[in-house]
């Protein structure tokens, strides 16, 4: 037996008890006649104490060669400490060890295993079996888990069963790139790896299951950031004979009890707004509704004037930052240079001080007086004491680096606390968005997304006024879960098709089988797929995923621990029918 208790679980109630303990030792430290060492595993640490009057001089000898994250074994018995650690679990107690067996010496640790590390993330990632070891990375494998457990439990209560889909499948034309696997049995042809289980769990309704989800692995070859990974995972769940509301409940229900059990949050009735709302109020269709700073547009109130720039553009939008009048002109300039960085896109900006006296001073006051400043206030909803932030220009791209303004103060206020969370609903979609590269519409989530009933005729006079009967679920910015109900018959479904440039033969290529299935008495159905890292990383308090997997990928989509991808043997391509230009 390896052990009799682990290192996080001794206490008071067990001092004069024998025990047997296992793990890693964290740290020593040798007084000459007396050493304690830190002994660490999932559980916890307990201190143990090595005493030259008390301790067998050969145990006492080896205990003194002790290094960090030696893997070893003692026996010995539990005994109050001196000077006790509130801090610590095991606080109260330290072990006197009478044996000592190193189970595996260790090298140094490239970086120091402790909370706060020596370690940059390069290093971390490239040695991630150690990383694993720190508390913060470890819990947050822990806290995954426990959401995962909770979501199971409550899914299967609500009647819905796991059922696991094909990982090797075909590849579509549709969505972001897919990742490939060559057939070696099937020369010249490939699999595709799963960019989600959709047609899949669409023909587990056809096959009459009522209520499925999984815990999935999905994959897409895409450009990578802090909150994506080319591999991730999904909470995908389908239901059948449901509407949009009968799914929203369902998922709200699902959503509230992980605030509730996770986070001790009681967050009530999730609010919900439309695509068109969250845009004009807030630029994105993933607003952050933690704070205000909601968009007023003011095309009405600033382009009755001499001012051109505001004249000549199809939009004036403002927000009104809170408490923000006493910024120094210098402050202003840095953020007009940072909304003009290529990343945003801006060619200037427009503020205007409303002072705590009342009166408003602004970068314009050459065009608008007292009156016009005050509408501009009205319609920010601007108080003394705020600072009013005006862009203009094409209306989308407008709202975009509005929004992205927008997100930045609040970051620099501090009015993003990641122990808040404001949950909410936005619907009503457009069904498809015009590409202007390919010069034709691409569904805006997916192919198999319904179009609003009364919306079906404006397919033949008007497709980009088309809405979805679609809803995406967003919690403090971020879109956590997105779904629809399905086109489940097979003449809508071919009109869908024809919308999105595809041919009868093309269709039939691709998506045959689910066309097919559709003649068979497929129910009406719908469901909503969570992003699984990003829904456990926010509710632990993070805005990137990567802690949150075991083992991530880098911004580059590499894995620097295992090296990977690397390049295979001649043979192996030889055996897949694939020659490889060299670079």
């Amino acid at each position: 037996m390896y052990r009799s208790h682990n290192c996080g679980e001794l206490n008071a109630t067990h001092i004069n008890q024998e025990v047997t303990l296992a793990g890693w030792v964290q740290k020593t430290r040798n007084k000459g006649f007396l050493i304690w060492a830190d002994l660490r595993d999932r559980y916890g640490i307990t201190q143990l104490i090595f005493d030259e009057s008390r301790t067998d001089k050969t145990v006492f000898d080896l205990a003194a060669t002790l290094g960090r994250e030696f893997v070893i074994q003692v026996k010995g018995t539990v005994i109050e400490r001196e000077s006790k650690n509130p801090n610590m679990a095991t606080g109260d107690i330290e072990i006197l060890v009478t044996d000592l067996i190193i189970l595996n010496e260790s090298q140094v640790p490239p970086f120091t295993i402790e909370d706060e590390t020596d370690g940059g993330e390069d290093i971390r990632m490239k040695y991630r079996y150690l990383d694993i070891r720190r508390n913060p990375v470890k819990n947050s494998l822990l806290f995954r888990h426990k959401v995962a457990m909770e979501v199971r439990n409550y899914l299967s209560g609500k009647g819905f069963i796991e059922v696991e889909t094909p990982v090797l499948i075909k590849s579509t034309p549709e969505g972001a790139r897919d990742f490939v696997v060559p057939s070696r049995m099937n020369p010249g042809q490939f699999y595709a790896l799963p960019q989600s289980p959709q047609t899949f769990k669409q023909l587990l309704m056809v096959g009459g299951m009522d209520k499925y989800f999984q815990i999935v692995k999905c994959f897409r070859d895409e450009d990578l950031r802090a909150d994506r990974q080319p591999e991730f995972t999904q909470i995908d769940c389908e239901m059948s004979f449901v509407e949009q509301e009968d799914i929203i409940q369902m998922f709200e229900g699902l959503a509230s009890h992980l605030l509730k059990e996770l986070k001790g949050v009681d967050a009530g009735k999730f609010p919900r707004m439309t695509y068109d709302q969250a845009m004009k109020k807030y630029g994105n269709d993933k607003p952050d509704i933690r704070f205000g700073m909601e968009f007023g547009e003011l095309n009405a109130v600033a382009q009755h004037k001499d001012f051109g720039v505001f004249n000549n553009s199809e939009l004036v939008v403002g927000i009104a930052v809170p408490g923000a009048s006493t910024y120094t002109r210098k402050q202003i300039d840095e953020l007009i240079e940072w909304v003009k960085r290529p990343q945003v896109g801006a060619t200037g900006m427009v503020y205007a001080k409303y002072e705590l006296d009342g009166s408003i001073k602004s970068s314009v006051d050459k065009f608008y007086d007292a009156d016009d400043l005050k509408q501009w206030a009205e319609i920010t909803g601007a108080q003394p004491g705020d600072l009013i932030l005006v862009l203009s220009g094409d209306a989308h791209k407008t709202r975009t680096r509005l929004s992205a303004l927008r997100m930045e103060l609040a970051t620099r206020l501090g009015l993003r606390n990641p122990e808040v969370f404001a949950p909410l609903w936005v619907v009503d979609f457009p069904l498809l968005e015009w590409d202007e590269e390919s010069e034709r519409f691409h569904a805006m989530h997916h192919p198999f997304t319904s179009p609003k009933p009364e919306d079906i005729a404006l397919l033949e006079t008007d497709p980009g006024a088309v809405r979805a009967n679609a809803y995406d679920l967003v919690l403090n910015g971020n879109e956590i879960g997105g779904g629809s109900i399905r086109i489940h018959d097979k003449a809508t479904q071919a009109l869908m098709f024809k919308y999105l440039g595809f041919t009868e033969e093309q269709a039939k290529a691709q998506f045959g089988f689910l066309m097919d299935a559709f003649q068979y008495g497929a129910p009406p159905h719908g469901g909503l797929a969570f992003g699984f890292d990003r829904l456990t990383a926010i509710l632990g308090g993070q805005e990137t995923i990567r802690d949150f997997i075991a083992f991530p990928k880098n911004n580059s989509g590499r894995d620097v621990m295992i090296d990977a991808p690397s390049v295979i043997d001649n043979k192996q391509l030889d055996e897949l029918y694939i020659s490889v230009k060299q670079q």
